[in-house]
């Protein structure tokens, strides 16, 4: 596929209630926007064919197509398009896959793909009533996870995502002890990228917010005083699940001539793809999504040198790794959404660029991104450096 990656922007990924969380949503999705066009001063706005952003809520200032309003408050040309995608963890990357369909078509040479959530500001709601108002309304909240549910669904469907990771990894054979490991070599590795000034020209300091916020010193003993999250004797804890986070990111996108243009391409999108599997099982669906990503690349898991994979739950996470033949030192190498955040629309976007920029200090070659996704469906993308 003619369709590269050739910058991106993004926002540190603040903590809920934390140093981003009195920006409105749509004047946080227009930052990256706007210095990732600054970054380029012989890219003529006006030749962007079309914005497409990431945005899981949508319920409240992310409401009416938060990508057209980001162009309009960046400052772009009003004649820039702009569309928001909805696949809930996966918006973002959704965004980068149709960004990519356009260009590798033809349709379109230069595109802005990324995605926003702010999880901070998600508005409470009210069921529209059927006939007047009830004596009593009930406020759902939308940060995170199922609201308003359809009573024909299983109940199995609509447990919470916590409880159903949960599930999978105890079938799994998968301890709460690996899953408080794997999120202290989370936050460790998070920690040290930063230390070692591995996202200095890519995130954008905002508001006084230099680096992620919910990155912090956890130690096996310090996970393993909190109390399960989300059913009485698990082993999901907040302390092994992501955090609820604020972010937002833009990524340039178009052909190799126009990568080339601007300073050369950061990654190729070589194959995608999305697969569906039981909502309760949400937790191991990249598993398939991977397995044909690279057979749509003609790849195998031996050829990748780099693996990224969202990490909503450590128990998602491991429960991956229990059915994929690969090294665990190449999965997550900057640490994962367990210390960098999970900004619902911005996560999949940050995958997959963390994952080109690791590929390209390590000399190029093939990588795999993938995330789960709440309802029961996984993405994976292969990129080439």
């Amino acid at each position: 596929m003619d369709a590269y990656l050739i910058d991106a922007v993004r926002t540190p990924f603040g903590k809920h209630r934390g140093g981003l969380s009195h920006i409105r949503t749509d004047d946080l999705a227009a930052v990256p926007l706007r210095e990732l066009i600054a970054r380029h001063p012989g890219l003529d706005p006006a030749r962007i064919d079309d914005i497409i952003l990431g945005d899981t809520n949508g319920a409240g200032e992310d409401n009416r197509n938060v990508a057209r309003m980001a162009g309009l408050l960046a400052g772009l040309p009003v004649t820039v398009p702009g569309v928001t995608v909805n696949r809930l963890c996966a918006s973002g990357g959704e965004a980068i896959t149709q960004a990519a369909r356009a260009i590798g078509s033809g349709d379109a040479s230069v595109m802005v793909a990324g995605g926003v959530e702010s999880m901070s500001r998600a508005p409470f709601v009210i069921g529209k009533p059927d006939k007047g108002l009830p004596p009593s309304l009930e406020l759902v909240p939308t940060q995170v996870g199922w609201r308003m549910v359809n009573p024909q669904f299983p109940a199995d469907w609509t447990r919470s995502l916590g409880a159903c990771a949960e599930s999978v990894a105890a079938e799994l054979g998968i301890s709460r002890e690996e899953q408080d490991e794997w999120a202290v070599r989370s936050h460790t590795l998070a920690a040290a990228a930063w230390d070692r000034g591995l996202h200095d020209d890519y995130v954008l300091e905002v508001d006084g917010v230099k680096r992620d916020e919910s990155i912090r010193v956890s130690s096996m003993e310090s996970l393993a005083k909190l109390k399960p999250a989300f059913t009485k004797d698990g082993t999901v804890t907040a302390g092994n699940s992501s955090p609820i986070n604020d972010g937002a990111i833009s990524v340039l996108m178009g052909s190799r001539a126009v990568a080339d243009e601007f300073g050369g391409p950061l990654g190729q999108v070589v194959a995608s793809a999305t697969v569906a599997v039981d909502p309760d099982r949400f937790s191991v669906a990249p598993v398939p999504a991977i397995h044909k990503a690279l057979a749509k690349a003609g790849l195998a898991a031996k050829d990748i040198a780099v693996w990224e994979i969202n990490e909503a739950f450590a128990a998602m996470v491991l429960s991956c790794l229990a059915q994929l033949d690969i090294d665990r030192d190449l999965v997550n190498p900057n640490g994962g959404a367990l210390a960098i955040g999970h900004p619902l629309g911005a996560s999949a976007p940050r995958v997959i660029v963390d994952l080109c920029r690791e590929l390209r200090r390590r000399g190029g070659g093939y990588g795999v991104a993938a995330a789960c996704i709440g309802v029961g469906q996984g993405t994976a993308m292969v990129v080439k450096v």
